[in-house]
């Protein structure tokens, strides 16, 4: 799997049909699908670039009144995948970037291309859940590095509107590591 795309809806129920759409238009791989706060729905998708593209396009042409956002990530980055999942191996707390964004698609792409941008680590990406419908992750690195990615995360999602804040705390307590995962 070198690609991920994802579908998020404003509707429960077309964010059902947009998963059977999605898993009936092409060959990919269901990772997620699963309510999100204040009444949303997301999709997420992986596979061959082309196949994940197809399948994000025929959910979001069929039900484009209830999409709020997509992306087709291609060569997505090793690290997203364990920081969706709250599994990543961040011990030290150097700086610390935040990221934040009203959806959870643009905050995703954000993340990705804040990793690729510099040599940062994802601590985690928390989507919706709790969070009034809103997505945030955070990294960790040097200043520099780290101030370099959230940079390029937030020019990203600031291109859709979405960016609710970013943040690069210099130099955080260590205790700061310990609530956030």
């Amino acid at each position: 799997m070198n690609s991920i795309g994802l579908i998020e809806m404003t509707s429960i129920a077309a964010g059902m049909q947009a998963a059977d759409i999605m898993l009936k238009t092409a060959s990919v791989e269901l990772i997620l699908s699963r309510t999100i706060c204040s009444g949303k729905y997301m999709v997420l998708v992986g596979g061959d670039v082309a196949e994940v593209e197809s399948a994000v396009d025929a959910a979001a042409s069929k039900i484009d009144f209830a999409v709020i956002d997509t992306f087709v990530i291609p060569n997505v980055h090793k690290d997203i995948f364990p920081a969706l999942s709250g599994h990543s191996n961040v011990e030290l707390l150097e700086a610390l970037g935040i990221l934040e964004s009203f959806s959870v698609a643009s905050l995703i792409e954000g993340s990705d291309a804040a990793v690729k941008a510099a040599n940062v680590r994802i601590i985690e990406i928390r989507l919706a859940m709790a969070l009034g419908g809103k997505a945030f992750c955070t990294i960790t690195g040097e200043v520099g590095a780290v101030t370099s990615a959230v940079e390029a995360g937030a020019h990203l999602i600031s291109e859709k509107g979405l960016l609710v804040n970013k943040v690069v705390i210099p130099h955080p307590r260590r205790e700061l590591l310990s609530e956030m995962i």
